[in-house]
């Protein structure tokens, strides 16, 4: 199983990224699937998530009305789109997979069990 992140880069302030998390291995659409980040000096923290059936998302205060998690259950993909980027918003960003079917998707790190090795953005001021 391995999930592969990408479309990390370096962007100004007020700049748009769309991330993507390709599975292999498995497929995960019956499963919640998310995003964290963790910024140099900082725990890893929650920033959306997305059920396997349900369509309901999660997302954490810092990125509602920016961000947008979606997934194409035919490519067993998930995305984050990442719009009016801030520089507290640089870090890398983790894909997960919790392999427990709920309604509404978990924001606890602990509860996903498999990751990708993360897509560094870094926003510029």
């Amino acid at each position: 199983v391995q999930l592969q992140a990408s479309g990390g880069g370096v962007v100004q302030a007020g700049g748009s990224l769309r991330l993507s998390c390709a599975a292999s291995g498995r497929t995960f659409n019956g499963y919640p699937m998310a995003w964290f980040r963790q910024a140099a000096g900082i725990e890893r923290e929650f920033v959306a998530a997305i059920s396997g059936s349900s369509g309901s998302t999660e997302y954490a205060d810092s990125v509602k009305g920016r961000f947008s998690i979606s997934r194409n259950y035919a490519r067993n993909t998930v995305y984050l789109q990442m719009n009016s980027l801030k520089p507290e918003d640089t870090a890398v960003y983790y894909c997960a997979v919790d392999l427990q079917t709920r309604y509404r998707p978990t924001t606890n790190s602990g509860e996903y069990a498999y990751w990708g090795q993360g897509t560094l953005v870094t926003v510029s001021s």
